[in-house]
């Protein structure tokens, strides 16, 4: 039996021979040293190219080297069984090196953008804070099953909100002061049971190897060597909605059963026989210090979250006993699932669901820019302010030192450049359910991408939507 992986992706098997991605961009946050992501274990099976600092200048403000495409080891069948084209529609080839550079993109934003006000930011964590003890406050007050409701969609929000600033002290752009960042990031992150160090390092993958369709940490595709291992339980938890909008904590922490463990121990699994996965081919748990997705000069900083969070975890369980665990539910609880159905969401759609096929990379194709260039930016209303403008992706994506109150102007000064690498997000109405419909089409079309080819799209699998067409019958 295949070993089971909880993730931002679902719950999948693990393949027996899937190489950890274990080489990315350098990279610079506020917490970090520039590093290279250590190498897999299986280090044989990437191919680590360098790229010339002479190369067109398309590729020349890039990332300094490329990562090659992890080879099979046996051919998979042709399954024949895909909808729709793996190639994009005719005309402009969203997959073709752009004309442009970073640094022609950088040259266009204003320099005021880069600057970082500390007073700005706090202003920020008061604001969300004040409003976060404010609501919990006149729900309890009011205690009616007409209110409680409004709460909970308020405050799930706000708990999204509080997240989105303790994302920005991760990337550095919430101060320059890294003691500052640290601290701020740890009271907005633990208070709403995220591991504060842990998910920043594992975020900072995220961002250099975005669009890379292995080494990509956050809703990247699946192979379709992968999802054809999927069975039918797997594929609803991961396709159907609303599961796959409640993957983020089984993300951060999963345990999943050892491959060729008999079935009969399933509910019976010892320490000894369990290991920490979060992805295909990605062990590791986000609360642990010797954790793939560590290096060794990084695992005090872990170690100091996953106390934090213990902590908070720990003062959940006393008031519970305070107040009872109907009013930590109401107050806490569903709030909390909230926030975790909003950073499902948006993560996603920055991703996936363009109306355009969006390529995914690998090998020598794939560079930091054209990674970057295949998010997209989404329009939510007024909850654009609440979440601070996180739909505002693509400048994030590429420049996450960028401060997010200097996002907006800085995506509009590079529109002129991006050209129709930028693709204008739908205007939304005061509350962005437009982007509902995106999600589930979405789920409904991209399946998987093709094993081989450093160019690579979405495709639909027809037995997915004839096996939910019986099951509804």
């Amino acid at each position: 039996m295949a070993s089971w992986v909880l993730s931002a992706s679902g719950l999948k098997p693990l393949p027996s021979a899937f190489p950890r991605p274990g080489v990315g961009a350098v990279y610079r946050d506020s917490l970090s040293k520039p590093r290279f992501l250590r190498p897999a274990a299986t280090g044989s099976d990437l191919n680590i190219r360098f790229s010339s600092t002479r190369s067109s200048s398309r590729m020349r403000a890039s990332v300094p080297f490329q990562v090659a495409s992890v080879e099979e080891e046996e051919e998979e069948p042709n399954f024949n069984d895909a909808i729709g084209e793996a190639e994009p529609p005719a005309g402009f080839d969203p997959g073709a090196p752009p004309p442009f550079n970073l640094a022609d993109i950088r040259a266009a934003i204003p320099k005021h953008c880069w600057v970082k006000d500390p007073w700005k930011s706090m202003s920020y964590v008061a604001r969300d804070v004040a409003v976060v003890f404010g609501l919990a406050a006149a729900a309890a007050y009011l205690n009616n099953w007409i209110v409680w409701p409004l709460y909970w969609a308020a405050q799930g929000t706000m708990f999204w909100a509080l997240f989105v600033l303790g994302h920005d002290c991760g990337h550095g752009s919430f101060s320059s002061n890294h003691k500052l960042n640290s601290v701020a990031g740890h009271i907005l992150h633990s208070s709403i049971l995220v591991p504060y160090h842990g998910w920043r390092i594992s975020h900072r993958t995220h961002h250099q190897n975005h669009g890379h369709v292995e080494n990509d940490e956050s809703w990247h595709p699946l192979s379709e060597k992968i999802f054809r291992q999927l069975d039918s339980a797997t594929r609803t938890l991961r396709f159907t909605l609303p599961f796959p909008m409640l993957a983020y904590p089984f993300y951060l922490n999963s345990i999943c059963k050892l491959q060729n463990q008999p079935k009969s121990e399933i509910f019976s699994l010892f320490p000894s026989k369990i290991q920490w996965s979060r992805s295909p081919g990605k062990s590791g748990s986000h609360f642990d210090p010797n954790s793939d997705l560590f290096v060794a000069s990084e695992r005090k900083d872990v170690i100091t979250s996953t106390v934090c969070w213990t902590a908070m975890a720990a003062l959940l369980v006393g008031l519970t006993f305070v107040m009872g665990p109907m009013q930590m539910l109401k107050l806490y609880g569903i709030p909390y699932w909230g926030f975790v159905m909003w950073l499902d969401f948006v993560t996603y759609l920055h991703h996936h669901g363009h109306d355009d096929k969006l390529p995914w990379y690998r090998g020598k194709e794939w560079s930091y820019l054209r990674g970057g260039l295949t998010t997209l930016d989404r329009d939510y209303g007024w909850i654009n302010n609440i979440h601070h403008d996180i739909g505002t992706h693509v400048i994030h994506h590429l420049f996450p030192q960028i401060p997010h109150y200097h996002l907006i102007e800085a995506t509009e000064a590079a529109k002129p450049v991006l050209g129709k690498y930028y693709r204008e997000p739908e205007k939304s109405w005061p509350l962005p359910f437009h982007l509902i419909g995106n999600l589930i089409k979405s789920m409904k079309k991209d399946h998987y991408v093709s094993d081989t080819g450093d160019v690579v799209y979405y495709q639909t699998d027809r037995n997915h939507h004839h096996h939910h067409h019986h099951q509804s019958n």
